[in-house]
C-alpha cells in the first residue's frame, strides 16, 4: 500500500470498530520513517521543537514562521492541539505571550496561537495564564488587535469549564468585557469577540459540577455592568453586519433571565430595534433565528408579550416562518416565539390565528418531520393557541393537525407530553397514562 491508502485502510478499521479517533491525526507523517523520530514528524510537533529550543533565547520575530505554523497547524483541528498539548505546548507558548507584549505584531502573533491551542481545551488554562490574560485586557485597553485576541483566549478557556468563569469573573473580566465593547464600538470583530465571551460567561454547560453561577454572572453583567445598554447601543451602529448582529441578539436573549429585564430590553429600545431588524434582514436565516430567539426570551414578560404583539411582531415572525420553511431553526424559533406570545393571553392568540400562525405551524411540522423540536415547538404552539380558545381547535383540525400531532408523539420521546396535551386540548382521542395513582407500589405499574 502507498501511504495515503494504508491511512484510510486504518482509519476505516478503526471507525468500524466504533473507536473515537478525534484525537488522533490522521495524517502521514512526514520525514524519516526512524522509530525514535517518527512522533516528531507531524508538523504541530515540528513547529512546537522549533518555538521550544528558541523560547529561553529567540525574541518573537526570530521564529515568526514557526509560530505562524503552529497556528495553523493548531487551527486543522483539535486532534491536532490535543497532539501539541500532549506535547508540552501550553507553557512554551504562554511564555512566548509573556515575553513579546511590547510590540504589536509579536503579541498578536503569540495571543492568536494561544488562542488557537486552548479552543476546545479549556483544562489547559491554569493561576498563570488566567492572570496574564487579565493582566492584557488591562493594560492594552486602547489596542482593539490585541484586546480582541486576548478575548478570544477568554472565551476559549470558558467554555465547558465552570472553574475558569468563576475565577474570571472573580478577577474583574466583566467590566473589561463591557468597556472593550464601549471603547471600541467600532470594531465589529471585537464587538463580535467580546459579546460572545459575554453570552459563555452564563453558560451552564460544565457537566463536572452539580451547578454553576450562570444566574448569577448575567445579573451581574446587567446589574453592575449595564450589559444591555451596551448591546443595544453597539447593534445600532452595527446595522449592515449580520454575523454581529446575530452575536448581539444571541447575547441579549441569555441576559434575559429575569422578568425585569425582559423589561428593561423593552425600555431601552430593544424591542423596536428588534422588529426593525426582523423586517429588515428575512435574507439571512441566521440572523433571523437570532432575532426570534431574543423575541422569544424576553416575551417571557407578560407585558413585553403585548408590546410584540402590538408592534406588529406576530406578522413579522410568520413571514418570517414562511419564507425560511425549510430552515428547521427558524421554523423552530418562529413557533418557539408564537408559542410564548400565546400562553395565558387569549387577545393574542386571536391575532396570532388571524396572521395565518397555524398555517405556518402545520407546514413546518409538514416540512421538517424528523426534527424533534421542530415538532416540539409546534405541538406547543397549537396547544397554547387552543387551552383558553377552543373555538380555534376545528380550524386546526381541518389543517390536518391531528394526524401531524400523533406522528411526532410516536416518533419522538420529547413529543410525548406536549404532544398529548395539543390533542386533549383539541378535543382528539388521547391516550393518558396515569403513571401514579398515590398507592403503594412500582410506578410501572
Amino acid at each position: 500500500m502507498d501511504p495515503d491508502e494504508a491511512l484510510r485502510e486504518a482509519v476505516e478499521q478503526f471507525e468500524s470498530q466504533g473507536v473515537d479517533l478525534s484525537c488522533i491525526v490522521q495524517v502521514v507523517p512526514m520525514g524519516s520513517s526512524d522509530d525514535s523520530q517518527e512522533e516528531q514528524t507531524h508538523e504541530v510537533l515540528q513547529a512546537l521543537e522549533s518555538l521550544r529550543v528558541g523560547k529561553d533565547t529567540a525574541a518573537l520575530p526570530d521564529v515568526t514562521a514557526d509560530i505562524k505554523c503552529f497556528t495553523e497547524q493548531c487551527s486543522l483541528g483539535f486532534a491536532r492541539r490535543y497532539l501539541a498539548a500532549q506535547k508540552g505546548a501550553y507553557p512554551i507558548i504562554l511564555s512566548y505571550c509573556k515575553k513579546n507584549m511590547e510590540e504589536q505584531d509579536a503579541a498578536l502573533a503569540a495571543l492568536s496561537a494561544l488562542a488557537a491551542l486552548t479552543d476546545g481545551q479549556p483544562d489547559l488554562l491554569d493561576e498563570e495564564g488566567r492572570q496574564f490574560l487579565l493582566d492584557v485586557l488591562q493594560k492594552y485597553q486602547v489596542d482593539s488587535l490585541v484586546t480582541c485576541a486576548a478575548i478570544c483566549v477568554v472565551r476559549h478557556c470558558c467554555i465547558k469549564h465552570e472553574q475558569n468563569r468563576q475565577d474570571l469573573v472573580k478577577g474583574g473580566v466583566l467590566p473589561l468585557l463591557t468597556g472593550a465593547i464601549t471603547r471600541h464600538s467600532g470594531s465589529a470583530e471585537l464587538v463580535k469577540e467580546a459579546s460572545s465571551a459575554l453570552r459563555v460567561m452564563t453558560f451552564d454547560d460544565d457537566v463536572r459540577v452539580t451547578f454553576g453561577h450562570a444566574h448569577e454572572h448575567a445579573k451581574s453583567i446587567v446589574l453592575e455592568h449595564s450589559g444591555l445598554k451596551i448591546l443595544i447601543e453597539a447593534a445600532k451602529a452595527h446595522l449592515s453586519n449580520t454575523s454581529v448582529l446575530s452575536e448581539l441578539c444571541a447575547t441579549l436573549s441569555r441576559l434575559a433571565v429575569r422578568n425585569e429585564f425582559c423589561q428593561d430590553i423593552c425600555d431601552l429600545g430593544g424591542l423596536k430595534f428588534m422588529m426593525t431588524l426582523l423586517a429588515d434582514s428575512y435574507e439571512s436565516p441566521e440572523l433571523v433565528r437570532q432575532v426570534l430567539s431574543a423575541i422569544r426570551a424576553i416575551a417571557g414578560n407578560d407585558d413585553v408579550k403585548d408590546a410584540v404583539v402590538n408592534a406588529g411582531g406576530v406578522d413579522l415572525i410568520v413571514i418570517a416562518m414562511n419564507r425560511h420553511t425549510s430552515n428547521p431553526a427558524v421554523c423552530e424559533q418562529g413557533c418557539a416565539c408564537l408559542s410564548v406570545l400565546a400562553l395565558r393571553k387569549p387577545n393574542n392568540c386571536k391575532v396570532i390565528m388571524e396572521n395565518g400562525a397555524a398555517i405556518a405551524a402545520v407546514q413546518a411540522m409538514k416540512t421538517h418531520p424528523d426534527a424533534a423540536n421542530v415538532q416540539k415547538q409546534a405541538c406547543m404552539l397549537i396547544r397554547n393557541l387552543v387551552a383558553r380558545m377552543p373555538n380555534y381547535s376545528l380550524q386546526i383540525l381541518e389543517l390536518g393537525a391531528e394526524g401531524l400531532i400523533a406522528r411526532a408523539v410516536q416518533t419522538h420521546e420529547d413529543c410525548g407530553d406536549v404532544g398529548k396535551a395539543a390533542l386533549r386540548d383539541l378535543g382528539c382521542k388521547v391516550e393518558l397514562r396515569e403513571l401514579w395513582t398515590g398507592k403503594h407500589g412500582s410506578i410501572a405499574n
